[in-house]
């Protein structure tokens, strides 16, 4: 440092308080560097010549992709188009459950698989008349290999739980079955390699009602464009391929935003309600 600096004029203890308050918390090197002294010796230092002559850079070749093109569309460079029909044809041919399950674990054509630790299929009873579905997985639920894990999924277990449900009596399952890394938003490319998935997924459990949880799970499944404040709390008919008649759906908020912004648990309640009076009307008709 040079010598007319007003640091140099604070004790040890309140030289290391400054730091700690201007959030350093660690050293790079056991001597201190002046980099004052360094700026001016950069300063004095002649600047450095361009080459006369520029390199260029190699010409791609006709056949060339673009860096990263590939391993967004699938995992082992399946093109986008050519994983979508295979998630397609493994879906439609999946008759069970278990099928099913199988065909989403032997599935390669999503590049999230060769990031996550485990395939996130569903848990709960199958033969529940409530099915929630949520996002994509996190950190626990990958660890886990179960949706709705940790903090979040007790909170959802909560508000199941008043209602009149629980996981034993509901079913539970996630758009995307992998987790993206670092829990980052899963891409337009990879929602649409799980849509044949999710789609099976809601023809073979065959619900009376459907709790989308999370704009995600409400655009992907209502095919709709909307944020999720715009889409929760109205009932909409939920209608893929093999239903054979429309499932009632309502959209509410995911447990994580309601830990974030819990003024929102109100709302959250409203459409808990919804769902519990639904329930009770189709059970007495």
């Amino acid at each position: 440092m040079s010598e007319n600096h007003p640091i140099n004029d604070l004790s040890p203890g309140q030289v290391l308080r400054f730091y700690l308050d201007a959030g350093v918390d660690e050293t790079t090197g056991s001597h201190p560097l002046d980099r004052y002294a360094l700026s001016e010796a950069s300063a004095k230092a002649p600047k450095p010549t361009r080459p006369a002559v520029a390199v260029s850079p190699p010409k791609a070749s006709a056949g060339a992709q673009r860096p990263g093109a590939a391993a967004s569309a699938a995992s082992k460079g399946v093109p986008s188009s050519v994983a979508g029909q295979s998630a397609a044809i493994a879906a439609a041919a999946a008759k069970s459950l278990e099928e099913l399950k199988a065909a989403v674990e032997a599935f390669d054509g999503c590049a999230l698989k060769s990031t996550a630790k485990s395939t996130v299929f569903a848990d709960g009873n199958p033969a529940g008349r409530l099915m929630v579905l949520g996002e994509a997985p996190g950190s626990d639920e990958d660890r886990q290999g179960l949706p709705f894990m940790g903090v979040s999924g007790k909170l959802l277990d909560l508000m199941l739980d008043s209602i009149g449900y629980s996981r034993e009596t509901a079913y539970l399952t996630n758009v995307i079955p992998w987790r993206p890394p670092g829990n980052r938003n899963p891409t337009p490319e990879e929602v649409a390699l799980c849509v044949p998935f999710l789609e099976r997924h809601v023809a073979l459990v065959k619900p009376e009602v459907i709790l989308m949880v999370g704009g995600l799970s409400a655009k992907t499944l209502l095919n709709r464009p909307e944020g999720i404040t715009r889409l929760r709390g109205r009932w909409e008919s939920v209608n893929t391929a093999g239903l054979g008649q429309p499932i009632p759906g309502v959209a509410t908020f995911h447990p994580t935003y309601l830990l974030r912004s819990p003024q929102q648990k109100r709302l959250a309640w409203r459409d808990l309600l919804a769902v519990k009076e639904k329930l009770d009307s189709l059970a007495s008709a």
